[in-house]
């Protein structure tokens, strides 16, 4: 089912966390922190509008980290109820993508309610002393790519790389909503 996420609540600080990546290592947000900036999202490997835009993401990452910019992905999702997004499954979409960027599993999904995400993929885009300044979507593309597609994502990032602000005018970020485990 898609979901939207929500408009940007400029400044909100963002969460510690202390997730494991699919390289074995043990990442916080002071480990993935940039020097102007920083970016959290959440994906996952099975959903449709994540696959449809990953190699653009993966693109956007590494011209970011150019600009000062840190990066992590974090899955959420119920790993029981879609085995497509277990840990072992997470390590083969990042080879299959050239994920160079840490990749992090949030077992307990204290993580994504932390941030209050949405769906997949959900970006958070932080100032370098991490308030949120952008909470919208990579581009236009959904589950289709748009040809020349504006980078907005991007964009933002570079902006607030620059400035410390992002910017006013976002466009919500769609994906499949979070699979959240039953209560």
């Amino acid at each position: 089912m898609a979901a939207q996420t929500t408009v940007c609540d400029f400044g909100w600080k963002a969460v510690d966390f202390e997730l494991e990546g699919i390289d074995g290592q043990n990442y916080t947000l002071d480990r993935v922190r940039g020097p102007k900036g920083t970016l959290i999202m959440f994906i996952c490997n099975h959903c449709p509008y994540v696959k449809s835009v990953i190699g653009r993401i993966v693109r956007d990452v590494a011209d970011l980290r150019l600009k000062g910019i840190g990066a992590i992905a974090i899955m959420p999702n119920d790993t029981q109820a879609y085995p497509e997004d277990s840990f072992e499954n997470m390590a083969a979409f990042a080879a299959e993508h050239g994920i160079d960027f840490p990749y992090a599993i949030d077992r307990t999904q204290a993580v994504a309610r932390a941030y209050d995400a949405i769906c997949t993929p959900d970006f958070f885009g932080f100032d370098k002393d991490l308030g949120l300044q952008y909470r919208g979507r990579l581009d236009e593309s959904k589950t289709t790519l748009v040809e020349n597609a504006r980078r907005e994502l991007y964009e933002a990032m570079t902006q607030i790389a620059e400035t410390g602000e992002g910017p006013r005018d976002q466009i919500p970020a769609m994906g499949c909503s979070i699979k959240w485990r039953a209560a």
